[in-house]
């Protein structure tokens, strides 16, 4: 089936668009724009220029992508917006193209972003990320896959959120955030592993109960950062969870919260 397009839209003619794709009324598709396969832009899409959508992703009324980065170095090199297949972007979202630091901003596979989100240029975020209303992200962040950012907070500039990790709604995110634990407040702090999301993705009971004797490790006793990992690394099993706890905590270069 051909494409399936408004005649209200405009569409730039160096962009290309895939089989099944919908385009909503006064859509905008702008030079180098690649929209994948049974992609469906809603009406008052705005994809201004250098966008590559894979296949089915669902873009909402009045969003905008490929916008220029909001920063004050950036002088007009060629940069990018990338979205993986099948992710879903609400209403009034923004993605601005990145800078030259990294060339692209990129959101990747099967993720959710709600109404009113924004991405800042060279933001990473992985497969099956949901990022709630309202959430706004400062440049360069990485959001690593299967995080969860309830809504209304904001992201400092350079920080990573690790795999699973959980952020509760109206939070200051300023510091680093460790894999499979819930962190909420402002300033954030931390609140416990992450039990329900490691359920949910599938971890083993065995696999859970190592990392809750690591949080606890360190972040309820009195040892610093280096006796603790000496301790889990003698004490715990040599689980691939526990390794990229360990891996996060040694290069983390925004520090943790408490």
């Amino acid at each position: 089936m051909s494409a399936r397009i408004h005649p209200s839209a405009l569409i730039d003619p160096q962009a290309r668009l895939g089989r099944n794709v919908e385009v909503g009324a006064f859509v905008i598709v702008g030079p180098d724009v690649t929209v994948g396969d049974c992609c469906v832009l809603a009406p008052r899409v705005t994809l201004e220029r250098n966008v590559r959508l894979a296949e089915a992703v669902r873009v909402g009324q009045g969003t905008v992508l490929g916008g220029d980065p909001q920063d004050l170095k950036y002088r007009g090199e060629e940069t990018w917006v990338e979205i993986g297949p099948e992710t879903i972007i609400r209403e009034y979202s923004t993605v601005n193209r990145g800078t030259a630091a990294s060339g692209v901003t990129r959101v990747g596979a099967h993720c959710f972003l709600m109404s009113y989100v924004h991405l800042a240029h060279d933001c990473q975020v992985g497969d099956h990320v949901i990022i709630a209303n309202g959430t706004q992200l400062a440049g360069h962040v990485t959001i690593q896959d299967r995080a969860i950012l309830s809504g209304l907070f904001a992201v400092h500039q350079f920080v990573t959120l690790r795999p699973l990790a959980f952020v509760g709604g109206c939070s200051r995110v300023n510091q680093d955030i460790p894999p499979f634990v819930k962190a909420v407040g402002n300033p954030v702090e931390l609140y416990g592993l992450n039990t329900i999301g490691l359920q949910r993705a599938g971890f083993s009971a065995d696999t859970v109960s190592a990392l809750k004797r690591l949080y606890r490790l360190f972040f309820n006793s009195e040892l610093n950062l280096s006796q603790a990992t000496d301790r889990a690394r003698t004490e715990l099993p040599p689980l691939p969870e526990v390794e990229r706890f360990l891996d996060f905590v040694a290069s983390s270069q925004r520090g943790v919260p408490a």
